[in-house]
């Protein structure tokens, strides 16, 4: 089993920054793909973007140029930097890791979400 964490989420004015982290923990050997999803009330979770150890990443078009994904060396951590944040990025964000090495698909791992609010 693997567990995650997220924190940074909160409020920020739009055009501001704001870097989400996620601490996993427990057997984080099977961790080949983390990842970070998003949604919107009433909405299904999305993907954000999310990267592999082989050195696969994607990102949705949405976000493209503005927030970027990055892990440390031992992958118990994964980041997100958005930049240039709008009001439609107001989500609530969750991370996710799992075992399959590609970004094209959600892991079986799910933290409980922070909410990230972005004012205009």
């Amino acid at each position: 089993q693997v567990q995650l964490v997220e924190s940074g989420g909160g409020l920020v004015q739009a055009g501001g920054s704001l870097t989400l982290s996620c601490a996993a923990s427990g057997n984080i050997f099977n961790i080949n793909t983390m990842g970070w999803y998003r949604q919107f009330p009433g909405k299904q979770r999305e993907l954000v973007t999310a990267v592999s150890r082989g050195g696969g990443i994607t990102h949705a078009e949405t976000v493209k140029g503005r927030f970027t994904i990055s892990t440390d060396n031992t992958w118990s951590t994964v980041y997100l930097l958005m930049n240039d944040l709008k009001p439609e990025d107001t989500a609530v964000y969750y991370c996710n890791a799992g075992p399959l090495n590609t970004p094209l698909r959600a892991g079986i791992f799910w933290g409980q979400g922070t909410q990230v609010t972005v004012s205009s």
